[in-house]
Formats: C-alpha cells, structure tokens, sequence
C-alpha cells in the first residue's frame, strides 16, 4: 500500500518514479494523509489492508505519513479501533514491514520508533511508541527536498531543533558527549536551514538536514539524559485543537518556555547553551542566558516562523484544558526539565499571546 500526502509527489515526479519501479507489484493507494495526521485516515488504511492482504506499507512523504503509516502497520493486525493502539501501546503486537521514501527533513519518524495520531473528536495528539515500529528501510535522498515550499522547510528545521533541546534541556547533567553531539546537530541546523531556504536546490544545506532530523530523534542524543519532554506536549496541545503545523508551534513556544523557567537552577545549562551553540561572549551569566534566548527565537523569525499565537488566530479560549491535558499526557509535572504544572503552562501558553 503506498501512503503519500497531498500532490506534491505528484509534481515533483517521486510519484512516477516509484510507481514504475513498483509496475510488477500490486499497488492500493491511500492518499490524502493530513499534515496532522488523522485516526481517520489510519482506519481507511487499516480497512484497506485488511481487505486487500497487504504485505507492506510504504509511505512516500514526511512525518505525518509515516506516522500514519506506522499506525497503520499495526492496526492491520489488530480487531478494534487502532486509536486503541494509540491510548495503550502494549496492544500492538504484529506489525507490518514499513518502507519510507523521505521527502522532507523533519520529524525523524524515518529512524524512530513512534507515530503521533491526532484524534478530531477528542481534541486530543498523542503518541503511539513500539518497539517493532521502525520502518524497514528509509530511502532518504537529499535531492527529494529541492521542491520543498520555503515554510515546511522552515518549520522542518525548527521541529529538528526542537527535538535536539528536548534532549538537550533535561535534569542530568553528566552526558559530557551527548551534549557534545546535541549542540552539533543544532548548529548545523543553523549554518545549512538559512542556506535551504535561500537556495533550494544546494545539495550540502538539504543533505545536512536530512542527517540531522534522522539524528535528532534515533535515540542517540537520549544517551545518559532521560526525562520527560517540555514544549512538544504544550504544542502538541495547540495543533490538536487548532491544526496548525507542529513547527509552527513550537517556534512559538519554545523561546517563550525558555523565558518562564530560566531561574538560578536552570541557569547554567542555558548560559552552556548560550556560549556553545549560540557563541555568546557576554561575560554576566544571566545576560548571556538571554541573549541565547533571544537569538533562538531571532533564529525561528530569520526562517519566516510565527513568534505569537496570536499570528497563527489563536487566543485563550482553551489554554486551562489544553494545559491539563498536557500534564496528564506527559511527565512534565515530574520528569522534566523544569517541573510544570497546568498553571505554569497556562502562563506560558499566555505569554505567547502578543
């Protein structure tokens, strides 16, 4: 079953390309996946693999696909509902093979064992995660990200950075190297996502950031860190209830969760940040802390990224829920980098309004 979004590979020529190195296959196609990928369209698949006997799913697009893709893999041998699937991890049993054709460089669900699935009637995003859902193969050709529209490349590389300071910003400070690899991947995001935007077809600048989202999220920067994660929880509760687009999100809301739990704990680690990602020379500990802030979220402007909600049409209407659900989702309330609870997160999520 080959899995794809819009039209984009379509116009780009992937489309063609795989459909002829596939001409002595039997091929259903499931198009149409959502940029958050729906539990709707992952029961069309599921339905469609079931009737058809597919042996594998092959997903030709970036994270949302895949996602859906994976989610699909599993559903296929599963009774119920695969939101099931979604809300308790340990009914995924069997899973079918799943082959990727990466077409931007975002997510790492390329090289990763986990799905997000969003959910419309529940106004909930969640994560499904797996040990046997890692994709088979991954075919990730540079080349595949020239005809990228400059916004999805843009919030491709906010949503590599974030994944690189999720593991970067966590209680343990004793992963000398793990650090070492974090602030590599997030400066090559800064050197090469301004190079990408301004030139798409440089094969270094895509090449570069194709490695780095494969890197961000294959479990290597985890090593020695742990803990849970802060901002994708808080934005995952933003796209669930107003669709934007995760890299939107959480350039939104990153610089401002930076802000809110900059304190004398957490200092160091941000005056760290400052200096070896950012090269930040000011000797005040504190200044110096800020001015990385600050150049972060210049950074997230320099690639066209929205810095308030109120940008992207979202006011406070559903701050409280949004704010519980992600406590209750997620261990930010115990396991976090700096521990928040459902007001914290409402004053984070107010600050982002203007």
């Amino acid at each position: 079953m080959l899995v794809y979004g819009g039209g984009s590979i379509k116009k780009n020529g992937i489309y063609d390309k795989v459909c002829s190195l596939l001409k002595d296959f039997t091929v259903y196609e499931l198009p149409g996946i959502e940029p958050n990928p729906k539990i709707d369209s992952v029961r069309k698949g599921v339905a469609l693999c079931k009737e058809h006997q597919i042996d594998m799913v092959l997903s030709v697009g970036g994270g949302s696909c895949i996602d859906a893709s994976k989610n699909i893999a599993c559903g296929a041998f599963y009774d119920g509902d695969p939101w099931d699937l979604v809300i308790g991890h340990s009914k995924v049993t069997k899973v079918l093979p799943i082959a990727v054709v990466l077409t931007i460089a975002a997510t790492g669900s390329e090289m990763d064992n986990a799905a997000v699935i969003s959910n419309p009637e529940t106004n909930e995003k969640l994560e499904l995660n797996a040990p046997n859902l890692y994709p088979t193969l991954s075919i990730c050709d540079p080349t595949y990200l020239f005809t990228l529209p400059p916004k999805q490349t843009a919030a491709g590389t906010v949503d590599i950075m974030s994944h690189v300071m999720e593991q970067y910003f966590q209680p343990n400070n004793e992963a000398f190297l793990t650090d070492r690899f974090s602030e590599s991947v997030l400066k090559t995001c800064i050197k090469y996502g301004p190079i990408a935007l301004k030139t798409p077809d440089d094969y270094e600048a895509r090449s570069n950031l194709m490695w780095a989202s494969s890197i961000a999220l294959n479990h290597l920067l985890t090593v020695g860190k742990g803990g849970a994660w802060s901002c994708h929880p808080m934005e995952h509760e933003l796209s669930a209830y107003y669709d934007i687009t995760h890299g939107v999100g959480l350039a939104i809301v990153t610089p401002a969760w930076m802000r809110y739990v900059l304190n004398d704990k957490t200092l160091d680690r941000f005056v760290m940040f400052a200096r070896n990602v950012w090269a930040v020379e000011e000797p005040d500990p504190r200044k110096a802390a800020l001015e990385g802030i600050d150049r972060t979220a210049a950074f997230f402007r320099e690639l066209g990224m929205p810095a308030t909600l109120k940008e992207v049409g979202i006011g406070p209407e559903h701050f409280e829920v949004m704010a519980e659900e992600a406590v209750r989702v997620s261990g930010i309330a115990k396991r976090s980098f700096c521990l928040l609870n459902r007001d914290d997160i409402v004053s984070i999520f107010n600050s982002c309004l203007e």
